[in-house]
């Protein structure tokens, strides 16, 4: 089965995207920032990325962008909740700077495993 990177600050997220993708077949790979994610992309290509976009380190529009740029084909979801700012706008430049899909938090289910079948 496919390999999904979820990179995510907040650990119960991951947990709970962990849990979710793995309970459909996937293998997952975590990380908790842009930097640890990019790190853990060059060890160990993934298939697809799911990553969260205001986050310490590197954020992920920067870490959308570094992927994209070592590998244009790369199959990025993004996603915010939009922190104190509105998610709508962060999603958009994601979406115009590589993101093939995006994802407003709370994540429903339903929709995030539609959106990596059309992919994966």
């Amino acid at each position: 089965m496919a390999h999904i990177l979820v990179i995510d600050d907040e650990s119960p997220i991951r947990l709970m995207l962990r849990m979710l993708l793995e309970s459909e077949g996937y293998t997952v790979t975590e990380a908790c920032d842009g930097t640890e994610g990019i790190k853990c992309y060059r060890e160990n290509p993934a298939d697809l990325i799911i990553t969260d976009i205001i986050m310490p380190e590197k954020e992920g529009i920067e870490t959308i962008m570094t992927l994209r740029k070592e590998n244009p084909s790369i199959k990025i979801i993004a996603m915010s909740g939009g922190g104190k700012n509105n998610a709508d706008g962060y999603l958009k430049t994601a979406k115009l700077l590589g993101a093939l899909e995006t994802l407003k938090k709370p994540i429903r289910k339903d929709a995030l495993l539609a959106v990596i079948r059309k992919y994966i």
